[in-house]
């Protein structure tokens, strides 16, 4: 299985309302629920007024499209990591996964991800 490098500092983070992301930015996920609106973005692209954030983030997409049939990509992934005591942060699409680590961890945990047989690209 190949994982892409993405080349952007990330910031996990939650924002008062709607109003405050930037939708024209080519990078974002945003998750709404009855208790929070969180906010996933290149780190410059953070909005100002954020309710709580969390900098130095970075990550890698799992490359092309998953099958919704297809059982422990992201298992796989976050035991691997896991058991070399790195914490991830996943965010899922329709396509495919998202695994985002602390920058201090993210040379280690594409190591380990490769060591147990996973391509990293650029």
């Amino acid at each position: 299985m190949e994982l892409k490098k993405l080349p952007h500092d990330l910031t996990v983070c939650k924002v008062a309302g709607m109003g405050d992301i930037d939708l024209s930015a080519d990078l974002y996920f945003i998750g709404r629920t009855d208790e929070e609106l969180s906010l996933v973005c290149r780190t410059e692209d953070t909005p100002k007024c954020t309710t709580e954030r969390d900098d130095g983030w970075k990550g890698f997409r799992i490359q092309g499209v998953l099958d919704f049939s297809l059982i422990g990509i992201l298992s796989g992934i976050s035991t691997a990591l896991a058991e070399a005591k790195i914490g991830i942060f996943a965010i899922s699409t329709y396509n495919t996964d998202y695994i985002l680590v602390k920058k201090e961890n993210f040379d280690r945990a594409l190591h380990v991800l490769a060591e147990a047989g996973y391509k990293v690209t650029e």
